[in-house]
């Protein structure tokens, strides 16, 4: 059972995992990336210890990197594993996904052979699902493969242990560890291109005999590099008009090379993404954006700028990298979602609603604020670099400028045409017998059906959250008090309509309570207010004895 902490700890790994993963791409050498990769491991990924194995040349894997005790590190960096006992290792235990999980009942064969490995002590789990001192845990790393998601060549093996928690990772701990190892793969095997292609570069300002050397050098790397590369003008008129690109790159976007150099990047960028284009430097710059495809579709990609000469003193060019990343930004996208939303019925959790409704309120009073106004002759809101007025955490500006239309309330109870931000705190009646008399099964279907009814009663733009348990919060935006009232009428009537749970009817009534949100008030404030107003109108009606189902 999902405690209510866990989406705030789940957000913030999920913040620092993506920091670690822009780290590994902007190391500066492969041993650089290699430690970068083991570190993330241990500080993102919430693990005690993590190696990184890397294939040589002659096919054995040997330490390149470890991460997370010093002691263990001395011990084994640098020594080497057999192919043969790697492999031995791969095909045995158990298969998440893409994982390897050995556990210790079935490890002990391989503590004799040579591969390099470290021990740790520990009492033996008690519980079912907690990691054993033995236990073992690999994540390969393959080589970017061919379009359609087929795995390359084996490029290395990430070995970890102990989770921080002492508990064998679950669904999501597992996910992140696999698209950690792909993106970690994508990471060594662009820093070993960037390493020959500058190995290549320095070649090239080099005797003319070197720089013919170099060129057929670069030529293979450029065309056979794994992921998209391109050569475009730079400087004068032309400047960044496409001359050249790979076949990589012509694949992933499926446009033939004759049909690329009549474009520049800025011409096949998404319309949104055109500024981000123009924040890329040219040397050195990194981006990631969307570029459009043949068929009309774009694809999600991190694009990278280098400079490169012809000669010596001859025209310079831009190398540009292009990497596909449409899968890492889709497995991003359901992370995000699993972290701020219901598990059971999809809509936005109580993180996801804490930080809607703090987005919209502005730490100082409104009413301060219409006063500076005033004094100013223009509105004196302009963020942090301003007046010094707050606004909520996370947020720098609204409507993308330096202004924010302050959130106001109705005063009195009566209707008085102010439109505001409208709080409906919802607490289903009877909803705890059904689950008594029927089983948790009838009651999920329920909960499922009035999170279906509420979201199909409000409109689009209005957000429907589930709090827990049976209480849900719908924040409706340009509300008077009267429209507020009628929509608390509208869902309740809704939701005590017949509902089939377990091949049976049942029934549940809803007590809605309405609350106001305004600038000067937290979010917590404003969800106890909305609170505290249902609990006052279930004290104010009579008392129904009604028998569910």
């Amino acid at each position: 059972m999902e405690t209510e902490s866990e989406p705030y700890v789940r957000l913030a790994s999920l913040r620092q995992l993506h920091q670690v993963m822009a780290d590994m791409n902007t190391a500066r050498s492969l041993a650089d990336t290699l430690q970068t990769v083991a570190d993330g491991v241990v500080n993102a990924l919430g693990y005690e210890m993590a190696g990184v194995n890397l294939v040589r040349p002659d096919g054995d894997l040997v330490v390149a990197a470890f991460s997370g005790n010093s002691a263990a590190e001395a011990l084994i960096t640098g020594r080497v594993g057999s192919r043969e006992a790697w492999d031995r290792r791969l095909g045995m235990g158990e298969r998440w996904g893409d994982l390897i999980f050995i556990p210790h009942t079935e490890g002990w064969v391989l503590d004799d052979d040579d591969v390099p490995q470290w021990f740790t002590d520990g009492p033996a789990p008690r519980f079912e699902d907690e990691w054993h001192p033995s236990d073992r845990l690999f994540a390969p790393m393959y080589t970017p493969g061919a379009p359609g998601g087929s795995c390359g060549e084996l490029l290395g093996v990430i070995s970890v242990d102990r989770p921080r928690n002492g508990r064998l990772p679950g669904a999501w701990g597992r996910e992140a560890l696999q698209m950690y190892a792909f993106q970690a793969a994508i990471a060594i095997s662009n820093a070993r291109l960037r390493s020959n292609m500058q190995r290549a570069l320095v070649r090239l300002e080099r005797e003319q005999q070197a720089l013919r050397a170099s060129e057929e050098s670069f030529r293979q790397a450029f065309e056979y590099a794994p992921s998209g590369m391109a050569i475009a003008e730079m400087g004068g008129e032309q400047h960044g008009r496409i001359l050249r690109t790979n076949d990589a790159l012509c694949r992933l976007l499926g446009r033939p090379a004759s049909a690329m150099r009549r474009y520049a990047f800025s011409d096949l960028v998404h319309p949104e993404d055109i500024g981000t284009l123009l924040r890329t430097s040219a040397e050195g710059g990194r981006a990631e954006l969307r570029l459009g495809r043949r068929d009309g579709s774009y694809v999600w990609v991190s694009l990278r700028n280098s400079v490169v000469a012809d000669a010596a003193d001859g025209p310079r060019f831009l190398l540009t990298h292009v990497e596909d990343i449409e899968e890492r930004k889709r497995r991003e996208l359901q992370l995000a979602h699993r972290a701020s939303h219901d598990s059971l019925t999809g809509l936005p959790n109580s993180a996801e609603l804490r930080s809607r409704l703090a987005a919209r309120l502005c730490r100082r009073p409104a009413h301060a604020l219409e006063s500076l106004d005033a004094a100013y002759g223009h509105p004196a809101f302009d963020g942090p670099s301003g007046h010094g007025f707050d606004f909520a955490p996370g947020v720098e500006s609204y409507d993308g400028y330096d202004h924010h239309v302050h959130t106001v309330a109705p005063e009195g109870e009566q209707d008085d045409g102010t439109k505001g931000l409208a709080v409906l705190f919802c607490d289903l009646d009877g909803f705890k017998s059904i689950n008594d008399r029927f089983g948790h099964n009838a009651g999920d279907a329920v909960l499922i059906e009035v999170a279906r009814r509420l979201s199909q009663g409000v409109r689009d733009g209005d957000t429907v959250a589930r709090l827990g348990g049976d209480e849900f919060v719908i924040l409706a935006d340009g509300l008077g008090r009267a429209d507020a009232q009628d929509l608390a009428v509208r869902l309740r009537n809704e939701i005590i309509q017949p509902i089939r749970a377990e091949g049976r009817a049942v029934r549940v009534g809803a007590s809605f309570g309405i609350g106001w949100a305004h600038c000067g008030m937290t979010a917590d404030e404003v969800l106890k207010s909305a609170d505290e107003r249902m609990y006052v109108e279930k004290r104010s009606r009579p008392k129904q004895h009604r028998r569910a189902g």
